[in-house]
């Protein structure tokens, strides 16, 4: 086996499909709906048209199909008919399986016809919030489980982040409506999870506000020149894993007594904001808890 991920364990297939390993066996035993393949010692084990066959059948399953017909289907009506019932209703979890597919099968095309399949009937906005957001969830949490690699991580989430920024520049190409307010938008130190960063600085722009994108691991002492530049700035700043719960309030009290003065705020989101210490926060300063609840503050 190389070194990138393309044979699955039984927990594995359960990670992925959502179905319980102990229910894969039973259609395995009595329906015969997959084939393992098994180790010298007995160990089951499933290639990528296994998962293809597995998350298509889920599919079917969930739209009212019996596994003891789907098991009679011939190999080539699965995937017909899968076809045939995506529908708006349905369109978001085959999109999410879809991208999965790309992503363990390293395969660019098949992301980019799902997307642009997505992109005939939604709007960018619409695609990132009911699809992307949801399968970078369930990315994080098969990398959690050793389901993926990290360069399954990686090969998805550069094709998102290219995504953002084709439509982050069609945006920046019309002067800002909105002169109140300037963004600065920034990771700290040792930070390199980007891609909702990058995604907030897209609805930054959609929302008609200039910004000023500074991008992954910035000193703080490199904010301090933006304010001889701008007035009334916001600083947005995403806290994905830096700095670690016994560091954050140390950052925020430093960001508060060296950058943010009675001209500037401080807007905080990121699964480390749950460490901040509120009554440490200064009037000027907001917690999100979410990207869609930081958009709505716009």
């Amino acid at each position: 086996m190389n070194n990138v991920k393309n044979v699955f364990s039984i927990k594995d297939l359960e990670n992925l499909s959502g179905i319980k390993a102990h229910t894969i066996r039973i259609w395995e035993k009595r329906y015969n709906i997959l084939e393992p393949m098994r180790t010298d010692t007995n160990i089951r084990f499933y290639d990528l048209a296994g998962l293809q066959k597995l998350l298509n059948i889920v599919l079917l399953h969930n739209h009212g199909y019996k596994i003891s017909k789907i098991s009679k289907y011939p190999q080539e009506t699965i995937p017909a008919l899968v076809r045939e019932i995506i529908s708006e209703k349905s369109a978001k979890h085959h999109a999410i399986n879809a991208f999965k597919m790309s992503m363990m099968n390293f395969d660019q095309a098949l992301f980019f016809n799902t997307y642009n399949t997505l992109l005939s009937e939604k709007s960018f906005r619409e695609v990132f919030y009911q699809v992307f957001i949801p399968l970078m969830s369930e990315i994080g949490l098969l990398w959690q489980s050793d389901t993926i690699t990290p360069a399954h991580e990686h090969f998805i989430t550069y094709l998102i982040k290219q995504k953002i920024l084709i439509n982050t520049e069609k945006l920046q190409t019309s002067d800002p409506i909105n002169s109140d307010k300037v963004f600065v938008l920034y990771l700290p130190s040792n930070e390199i999870h980007e891609l909702g960063l990058m995604y907030l600085n897209y609805e930054v722009n959609f929302h008609g506000y200039k910004s000023i994108y500074l991008g992954e691991s910035v000193p703080i002492d490199s904010l301090k020149d933006l304010k001889t530049y701008f007035d009334n700035i916001v600083y947005v700043t995403y806290l994905t894993v830096e700095p670690n719960k016994d560091e954050i309030n140390d950052y925020v009290n430093t960001l508060n007594s060296e950058i943010i003065d009675e001209n500037s705020e401080l807007w905080l989101i990121g699964r480390m904001v749950e460490f901040i210490d509120k009554n440490n926060l200064k009037p000027n300063n907001k917690i999100h808890y979410s990207i869609s609840e930081l958009v709505n503050n716009l």
